[in-house]
C-alpha cells in the first residue's frame, strides 16, 4: 500500500482515488500519452515548472483545439489566460491596475467587514453550511462591488461559475457537445455582462467595468466585446478560488486537529497555514498548455501542436519537492507549490483570494472554539479530477466562551 493510499479523507472520499491515480502517474509514467483524450499528461514538479515557465514553447491558447461556438468565442476575446505574449502582457497590465498590493490591502476593512456579517447572519445556529454562510458569499460580494455588478445578482454568479468552471468531466478541452451543453450559460453571463459595460459607456463610472470601458492598448479604446472575456474572468475566476480555498482549509484543519487549535492560539501562523492549503488541496488540479514546437520532457519526444495536461495537484506531492508530500504540515518551508500557476500566468488574484481566506479563518477560529464537519450531514464535493472545492460544507460549531461581540472585526482592521 502506498503512502496515498493510506491518506484517510472521511469528508471526501472520492479524493483518495484521485490521490493513488496522481501517485502512478509519477511514479509510473510521469510523461503519459493519452491517446483517448489526445493529451500528454505531466505528473512531476519538476517538468511542470519548466513547462510554466516557457510560455514561447508551451503556449497558453488552445484556441484551434476548441470548435467554433460564437458565445465561447465572444468570451474568449478577452480571456487573457488564454492569451499568448505580447498581447496577454497588454491586457494583463490593464487589469492589473485594479489588484495593486495598495489596493488589496485597502480592502481588508471591507473583507473583515462582511466577514463579521455574513457570520451574524447565522446568529446563534450550531450548524451551518460553510459555503453557503461564507465562503461563498464573501468573495462574490467583494468582486461584485470592485467590478460595479449589483450584488443581488450573486445566484446567476454561481450557477455561471459551476457550469463554467466545474465541469463533471476528466477530458482535457471542451468538444462540440459540451460547448453546446455551455453556450445557453454563456450566452446569458455575456448579455449581462454586455449590458452593463455599454452602461458605462453611455454613463461613465469610477468601478473597474468603467476603467476598463475608459482604458486604452497601444493607443486603442477596448471594445465592448473585448471587454465581456476580461471582466467574467475576473468574475468567477475571482470568487471561485477564494470559496474553495475557504473550505478547503476547514477542511484541513478538521482532519488535523493540532494544527487547527495551534492556529487558533497563535492567528499569526494562517498565513503559512493557507500555503499548506493551497499545496495540499489546490482548487484547480490542472492546467492546460500546447507545444509549439517538438520536444522533450522528462526523456519523452513530444511533437509540436500536443496539448499537455499539467497535474498541479501531483506536483504539489511530489516527494522530489517536498519532504513527507502527503502530510499536512502548517510549518512547511518553503511551500513553492504550484496551485496560483507560475511565471506570466500566475493568478492575478492570487494576493486577493489569501487575503480573504486570512481574514475568513482569523474570524472563523476567534468566534469559534470548536469548527467540525458535521458527519451526519453530507458534504457536497464537485469531482476533484476537474476542481477540488466543496459545493456544501456542513459544519458544527461552538462559539468562544469569552468573545467581545465585534472582537474580531477589531483585531483584523487594526491589523
Amino acid at each position: 500500500m502506498s503512502t496515498t493510499d493510506a491518506i484517510a479523507h472521511p469528508n471526501q472520499p472520492d479524493l483518495d482515488p484521485f490521490l493513488a491515480w496522481l501517485r502512478h502517474g509519477r511514479e509510473s509514467s510521469p510523461v503519459h500519452a493519452d491517446d483517448s483524450q489526445r493529451t500528454w499528461h505531466i505528473f512531476r514538479h519538476a517538468d511542470i515548472h519548466r513547462v510554466l515557465s516557457d510560455p514561447a514553447t508551451f503556449s497558453s491558447d488552445m484556441s484551434r483545439f476548441i470548435p467554433p461556438q460564437a458565445d465561447f468565442d465572444l468570451f474568449s476575446r478577452g480571456n487573457f489566460v488564454r492569451m499568448d505574449p505580447p498581447m496577454h502582457r497588454k491586457l494583463r497590465d490593464l487589469v492589473s491596475q485594479a489588484f495593486t498590493p495598495r489596493i488589496v490591502s485597502g480592502l481588508a476593512p471591507r473583507i473583515a467587514a462582511l466577514t463579521s456579517e455574513l457570520l451574524d447572519g447565522v446568529g446563534d445556529a450550531e450548524r451551518f453550511d460553510l459555503v453557503g454562510a461564507l465562503a461563498y458569499p464573501l468573495p462574490v460580494v467583494v468582486i461584485a462591488e470592485l467590478l460595479g455588478v449589483p450584488v443581488a445578482d450573486r445566484a446567476s454568479f454561481r450557477r455561471w461559475a459551476d457550469t463554467l468552471l466545474s465541469r463533471e468531466d476528466t477530458g482535457s478541452l471542451p468538444d462540440e457537445a459540451m460547448m453546446n451543453r455551455m453556450a445557453p450559460t454563456l450566452r446569458e453571463m455575456n448579455e449581462y455582462l454586455l449590458a452593463h459595460i455599454r452602461q458605462r459607456r453611455a454613463r461613465p463610472t469610477d468601478d473597474l467595468i468603467g476603467k476598463l470601458v475608459g482604458a486604452e492598448v497601444d493607443g486603442h479604446r477596448l471594445e465592448d466585446e473585448e471587454i465581456v472575456g476580461f471582466v467574467g474572468l475576473l468574475l468567477l475566476a475571482g470568487h471561485i478560488t477564494t470559496t474553495a480555498l475557504v473550505g478547503n482549509a476547514i477542511l484541513c484543519l478538521d482532519e488535523n486537529p493540532a494544527a487547527a487549535a495551534e492556529l487558533r492560539a497563535d492567528p499569526s501562523g494562517i498565513p503559512a497555514a493557507i500555503e499548506e492549503v493551497l499545496r495540499y488541496r489546490p482548487p484547480f488540479p490542472r492546467l492546460a498548455r500546447r507545444t509549439t514546437t517538438a520536444v522533450e520532457i522528462g526523456g519523452k519526444p513530444i511533437p509540436a501542436d500536443q496539448i499537455l495536461m499539467l497535474w498541479l495537484a501531483s506536483a504539489n506531492r511530489d516527494s522530489a519537492q517536498f519532504e513527507d508530500p502527503d502530510r499536512f504540515n502548517i510549518h512547511r518551508k518553503p511551500n513553492p507549490h504550484l496551485s496560483f500557476g507560475y511565471s506570466i500566468h500566475f493568478c492575478l488574484g492570487a494576493p486577493l483570494a489569501r487575503l480573504e481566506a486570512k481574514i475568513a479563518l482569523e474570524i472563523l477560529l476567534d468566534r469559534y472554539q470548536a469548527i467540525a464537519v458535521a458527519r451526519d450531514d453530507r458534504s457536497e464535493f464537485f469531482k476533484p479530477f476537474t476542481m477540488n472545492s466543496a459545493r456544501r460544507l456542513p459544519v458544527d460549531v461552538q462559539a468562544a466562551r469569552a468573545v467581545a461581540k465585534g472582537a474580531a472585526l477589531r483585531g483584523v482592521v487594526s491589523a
